[in-house]
């Protein structure tokens, strides 16, 4: 009789520990497998949330199957302890594995609302925007003019006010192509989710802050971020210049810096780059003075690279330092902080005869390689201009 107990028993406990094998098996295929998601969605952890929350959110969004075997598989594999708050980006078919990482990994929230500090040559906004997780696309919700030099300030909208205090809201600084330091500076004042300012006698050479986007962490210090700006223009300065052309009339990184920073001001239009570079390589070359406004325009704006009117004659003519109607070869520094285009550019110039360019009323220039030909299309400018006054 016992050992027919005995026997039943141990036939019991095989089927059980083959029911609870298979059971095994098969939470382990639910949390490698592909999830139920069918669009991206962004999942927002609140700060002191934990692992049974966010399971529960995760089931209500659709995203798993079911929230035990997630709670399970997080603790198996030692990470039901490192869940990160923040604003997470799920996407399609994620499985609850991926999703696990997702939100323990660390690092700055991938969707939600983000907060863009958007510098710019002439003016300086702030841009509030919301990620469509489906679409992968921002959608504004709100924008203003924060109260800094050159700014006609506007009110501060109650949607800013209301993102700024989220807990997952991302923070981002844009820098221009083409803004001087003068403006970078004057514009980081406004920024009120960073901390610190820049004294005089550490404000950055011209040219050396990169033009980019930075993301920043609410209280951080201005002082890293432009630490942050000088060593991505320096990184790139170095690499590019390693990769020059031959026989270019520039020996140095800084000259090279200094050509970038015109050619920058010169045209905005991608495709134009290396002919205007190719312009003032090849006036260099023949010993040809450069004759570009926007180094006239550099110091009469007293390196702030903004006028706001046009050149006076007596600007012109005046022998200041970066003057090119007057000076021979490069000024002896930037006029602005140069993007990376604009910098390739300078070292890989197109091949051609040109030696003079001018607006041509459709955001690009019209170039020439005689005299007679540019006066022609300096003309052709001065009846569009006429015709828009």
């Amino acid at each position: 009789m016992w050992r027919a107990i005995a026997s039943n028993a141990l036939s019991l406990l095989i089927v059980a520990l083959a029911i609870l094998a298979g059971v095994i098996a098969w939470g382990k295929g639910q949390y490698t497998a592909e999830g139920p998601l069918t669009s991206a969605i962004c999942l927002r952890v609140e700060p002191g949330s934990n692992m049974t929350r966010v399971s529960k959110q995760l089931e209500r969004q659709g995203a798993v199957s079911n929230g035990s075997i997630f709670r399970i598989g997080a603790d198996y594999m030692d990470k039901g302890s490192l869940l990160k708050a923040g604003a997470f980006l799920i996407p399609e078919k994620a499985s609850m594995t991926e999703i696990v990482d997702i939100v323990t990994r660390g690092g700055a929230s991938s969707c939600g609302t983000e907060i863009v500090y958007r510098i710019g040559v002439n003016r300086t906004d702030v841009l509030v925007r919301e990620l469509d997780p489906a679409t992968g696309s921002y959608a504004k919700v709100a924008d203003f003019y924060p109260d800094v030099t050159g700014n006609e300030a506007t009110e501060v909208p109650a949607e800013y006010i209301k993102m700024r205090d989220a807990s997952d809201t991302r923070y981002r600084i844009s820098v221009a192509e083409g803004t001087t330091v003068w403006r970078v500076l004057e514009s980081l004042k406004g920024v009120d989710f960073i901390s610190g300012s820049i004294e005089d006698d550490e404000k950055p050479v011209e040219g050396s802050l990169a033009p980019d986007s930075y993301e920043v962490k609410v209280g951080s210090d201005v002082d890293d971020l432009v630490a942050r700006m000088v060593a991505t223009q320096d990184k790139r300065i170095a690499e590019i210049w390693a990769k020059r052309t031959d026989d270019l009339p520039i020996s140095s990184p800084e000259e090279m810096l200094v050509l970038a920073s015109i050619i920058e001001k010169e045209t905005g239009v991608p495709t134009e780059r290396r002919q205007v570079a190719s312009v003032f390589v090849n006036r260099l070359n023949q010993g040809m003075r450069l004759q570009t406004d926007p180094t006239v325009v550099y110091d009469a704006s007293e390196g702030r690279g903004v006028l706001g009117r046009g050149l006076r004659r007596s600007e012109l003519q005046g022998n200041t330092p970066h003057n090119t109607y007057v000076i021979p070869g490069l000024p002896p520094s930037p006029i602005a902080n140069p993007g990376l285009a604009s910098l390739e550019a300078a070292v890989d110039p197109d091949e051609t005869p040109y030696i003079f360019f001018v607006a041509d009323g459709t955001g690009g220039h019209a170039f020439a390689v005689t005299l007679a030909d540019h006066n022609a299309n300096v003309a052709k400018w001065r009846e569009i201009e006429k015709a828009k006054q």
